[in-house]
């Protein structure tokens, strides 16, 4: 099930099926275009505080995306709890915004008024709620903290924090790369075999093109058997589908899980991408809160 974009004040904030129906939450996950920064080519939204960015610009542009979503209390929005993230299986249960910055890459609460955000750029952004103990969560899961299982652990933690039941559990998996440009190394594959049962289903392999060599086979010729030297393969992570099978085997059912179909790296005129930018790249929000 796919997520829709929701086009608010010249702004598009996208949206999960699977979540819409929940009125009591207040959800969503940002993209580019819309802000007032201007390093990262156009006016964008980048919602990180990043190295080359403004921080007032940032501070602004969090403000523009809490009132485009609505999540707004006696005129003022929410505060935005984030984490610093560091590729982790961490999850932190609050109550509320807490005085210093804490470190991990989950966050879960029952707690009205303020909304759990996490950063990406082309990890995943992943959002579970609890229809009816009304509990939500948001997780970062790159290649590392899906390894970890972050997400399939943040149903354990709602579980052990609130009573929930996977099958009251909503998610919606936001905007990342996807498997069709996330290329990694043999020892990412070969984590997650060791890892997971279905690890090797998460990936492809595709043979490196060379115009020179498909000009000029003759050049190439070896004494290997069938008679030309193999060219290197690249492989490619489906981290859609890896989350997706975590959620699936927690107990949260298919037609409850939305995820966008929208890979950062092929849309960088929608969405930031670390790796199709090198680096030099704004950040996306993902947020989730309960309405007071």
């Amino acid at each position: 099930m796919p997520l829709k974009t929701s086009r608010k004040a010249q702004g598009e904030i996208l949206q999960a099926d699977s979540l819409k129906p929940l009125s009591w939450i207040v959800h969503g996950f940002s993209t580019r275009p819309g802000g007032i920064s201007s390093v990262y080519g156009g006016r964008t939204l980048n919602l990180g505080f990043t190295q080359q960015d403004a921080r007032a610009a940032v501070k602004q542009n969090r403000t523009k995306f809490l009132r485009q979503l609505g999540a707004v209390s006696k005129g003022r929005p929410w505060p935005p709890l984030t984490l610093r993230q560091i590729h982790s299986d961490l999850i932190h249960c609050v109550n509320g915004v807490p005085k210093s910055a804490l470190a991990g890459d989950g966050l879960i609460t029952q707690k009205t008024g303020i909304l759990l955000a996490i950063l990406t750029a082309d990890c995943l952004p992943v959002i579970l709620v609890d229809a009816n103990r009304r509990a939500v969560g948001v997780f970062h899961a790159g290649w590392r903290g899906t390894l970890k299982r972050i997400v399939e652990k943040g149903v354990g933690e709602m579980h052990r924090c609130f009573g929930t039941s996977p099958a009251d559990l909503r998610a919606a998996i936001g905007p990342g790369v996807h498997g069709c440009c996330y290329n990694v190394g043999p020892e990412v594959r070969t984590q997650f075999e060791s890892q997971f049962e279905y690890g090797s289903k998460l990936f492809r392999e595709v043979e490196e093109s060379d115009p020179v060599r498909e000009k000029y086979p003759l050049l190439f010729l070896t004494a290997r058997a069938p008679g030309h030297s193999v060219l290197p393969r690249k492989i490619f992570l489906d981290l859609v589908e890896a989350n997706h099978r975590q959620l699936l085997a927690t107990g949260v059912a298919a037609k409850h899980i939305s995820a966008s179909r929208l890979c950062t790296a092929c849309r960088t005129d929608l969405l930031f991408s670390y790796r199709a930018e090198k680096g030099i790249t704004g950040r996306m929000m993902a947020v989730a809160g309960i309405r007071p």
